[in-house]
């Protein structure tokens, strides 16, 4: 199957190009497995790269926030640079230079819109919460008029964008391959922890829940 090119030159992967990857389903699966992104973008000159939570629905990546945010005004009105990423392993060589990371990682050019229709609000804000804790949505106080009406919601699509991956061993040079000190992968992973229940809390019983740690967890709604 023929490689996905670019979709544009500032997208395309200069540095060890072959850990590229330009198809929407690795775009979308290492969006998915994350839950904050960082967004780059400039006010007045200076440029901000702020770290905020994300969701995905479809083809577009969703953040929100008060309606009075100097960040979410910026975007609305500029061009933005989203990335993600992602540590899965530390790569152990033989050699301090050979030493490295497996990863997945993200960048997202292009510019948000504001998401001002009520429906469309209460339904990513739904993809968000039950994108963190499935089933979560429908237990919850409902989100009132002036909550909705403070809150500021954006999307960028994903036309633009590329991955990056690192998912194998050790590559030292074949010189350095008898060196006696431990080679290989030590994998990193985000784990549950145990919950700790609000002194105050009604219900004193966890949910149930069908949580994912690889994030796949995220409506495909347009």
């Amino acid at each position: 199957m023929e490689t996905p090119a670019a979709p544009s030159s500032r997208t395309r992967v200069r540095r060890l190009p072959e850990r590229a990857h330009y198809d929407r389903a690795s775009v979308a699966a290492i969006v998915d497995a994350a839950t904050i992104c960082t967004v780059a973008f400039q006010i007045e000159g200076a440029v901000h790269a702020i770290p905020t939570i994300h969701w995905r629905e479809g083809d577009h990546l969703y953040i929100h926030g008060a309606k009075g945010s100097r960040m979410l005004k910026a975007l609305a009105q500029g061009e933005a640079c989203v990335t993600i990423a992602l540590a899965d392993g530390l790569v152990l060589a033989r050699s301090a230079m050979h030493h490295s990371m497996n990863y997945r990682s993200v960048v997202i050019y292009g510019r948000f819109e504001l998401v001002t229709d009520p429906a469309h609000k209460l339904r990513s804000l739904q993809a968000f919460i039950d994108g963190l804790y499935p089933g979560r949505w429908d237990t919850l106080r409902p989100i009132d008029e002036k909550e909705l009406n403070a809150t500021s919601l954006l999307r960028i699509p994903l036309a633009e964008a590329s991955a990056k991956v690192r998912d194998w061993g050790v590559k030292d040079d074949e010189e350095d391959l008898g060196w006696p000190v431990w080679a290989g992968v030590i994998p990193l992973h985000t784990e549950v922890g145990t919950p700790r229940t609000e002194d105050d809390s009604v219900v004193r019983e966890v949910p149930p829940t069908r949580f994912d740690p690889q994030g796949d967890t995220h409506s495909e709604a347009a």
